[in-house]
């Protein structure tokens, strides 16, 4: 029986970021049952410990914002819970923040509505050739796009898909393009699309920043209120 729900926000580092989200979800029930977590449990013939994670992250990429919600069969204080959990999680998964949400609030899925992301470029791409990039992006109302996937091919406007765009102060060495993409239902805009979009070279490396969910939503407020979302 669920009695109470924790959300936690983990970064997925560098060691751990080719593992899918099949193996993520595997391994994070490994490591709370490890600690001793009470984890409520489905019913029916295949009962399965009730794990949520607000998006899958793409293979190859880090992130220091991701969200998962655990449902618990007994109580225990965020801060006991990220004691608990933190010892038994592989280099490369860090739990973050850990905040009590109600067992009534809407799906971490359904209140997702954007994500933000950092890609870097090669090196051998210059900021200004970014920055000119991004302000042409941004200066068209419409950007055609088409994606192949198991032979079908869905045909887009990749520009409708972000919310914002920006250079970032380089890191690295690297020209680094922020962007904030829509992440919903109803589709997700994704990063190196976006920069092949506007004809630069294939990132290096992408981050994700954080998700960012629905201002309408509780968790939001809650976690706004601190600083944890902006």
């Amino acid at each position: 029986m669920k009695v109470q729900r924790m959300r936690v926000r983990f970064s997925r580092g560098e060691a751990v970021k080719f593992i899918t989200h099949l193996d993520l979800m595997r391994l994070w029930e490994r490591a709370l049952r490890r600690a001793g977590i009470d984890m409520a449990y489905s019913e029916g013939f295949t009962p399965h410990a009730q794990l949520s994670l607000a998006a899958p992250l793409a293979v190859g990429v880090t992130s220091s914002g991701e969200l998962l919600d655990v449902f618990l069969g007994s109580r225990l204080t965020p801060l006991d819970f990220m004691r608990a959990v933190g010892g038994q999680l592989p280099g490369g998964i860090e739990v973050l923040e850990v905040e009590e949400v109600g067992l009534r609030t809407p799906s971490l899925q359904s209140e997702l509505r954007a994500a933000e992301y950092e890609a870097s470029l090669p090196p051998e791409a210059p900021e200004e050739e970014a920055q000119k990039a991004v302000e042409r992006f941004l200066a068209t109302e419409s950007v055609p796009w088409e994606q192949v996937r198991d032979g079908e091919t869905r045909r887009y406007d990749i520009r409708a898909m972000v919310h914002h765009l920006w250079v970032d102060a380089p890191k690295n060495g690297s020209t680094v393009v922020g962007m904030r993409v829509r992440a919903d239902s109803g589709g997700s805009g994704r990063p190196e699309q976006v920069i092949a979009a506007m004809g630069l070279p294939e990132p290096a490396g992408i981050h994700r920043r954080k998700l960012v969910l629905a201002e309408s939503s509780p968790a939001h407020e809650a976690w706004r209120r601190h600083g944890r979302f902006t």
